[in-house]
């Protein structure tokens, strides 16, 4: 089966192939649909938003696609990041670097470190059904990055999983994998294609 990643977050989009490795999927993504416009994400939640970008980009490849919704919720800044975490401080046209420090400077006067992590992954499949799957990850905000930003995922150096005494980026692939947000978004999606859609009996397209 092919399977559009429709996402231009070169991290998330290492996660999602690494959270994947071993099914038969001839894996796509964005970057080889240049012309296709980006999705809107004005959605108010990250299930919606993660279902616009799975619909938009289905829409224009008819590819089964998987996209990505996530986004950090810190308890000392109610409702500032959320759903719009890449977009605050900084903002988007920020380099990770520039995204974090304001981050971090900000966290600076707050003693509450507890944050939680969110992802929505929304799989649209060849019948155009969609599937939702979610997973999260609480933790706390370290006071200085604790491991180098990994490319598209700046936070991933100052958050701290309570299972764990490393930050997320300091973590191997499969300890993060069965951890964070997204990890625990794609295993579900994983279990979900291996059930339903992956059997022996279905047909499958390599690629």
């Amino acid at each position: 089966m092919e399977l559009l990643l429709a996402t231009t977050n070169s991290g998330k989009a290492v996660e999602m192939r690494s959270a994947l490795l071993g099914l038969p999927l001839g894996l796509r993504d964005l970057s080889m649909f240049p012309s296709i416009p980006r999705a809107d994400e004005s959605g108010a939640t990250f299930s919606a938003n993660a279902a616009a970008k799975a619909f938009h980009y289905h829409g224009h490849t008819r590819l089964p696609t998987v996209a990505d919704d996530s986004g950090i919720i810190v308890e000392a800044l109610a409702n500032e990041l959320g759903i719009h975490t890449r977009r605050w401080g900084a903002g988007e046209a920020a380099t990770d670097a520039e995204w974090i420090a304001h981050f971090l400077k900000r966290m600076e006067r707050e003693a509450n470190r507890r944050a939680r992590f969110v992802c929505a992954l929304a799989f649209i499949d060849d019948a155009g059904r969609t599937h939702h799957f979610e997973g999260v990850c609480d933790g706390e905000i370290t006071a200085t990055l604790e491991a180098p930003i990994h490319p598209g995922l700046p936070l991933s150096s100052c958050f701290r999983p309570d299972s764990h005494v490393a930050v997320y980026s300091a973590l191997k692939p499969e300890q993060k994998n069965s951890t964070s947000h997204r990890g625990k978004a794609l295993l579900a999606f994983r279990a979900f294609l291996e059930e339903t859609l992956l059997k022996p009996s279905a047909p499958i397209t390599t690629g």
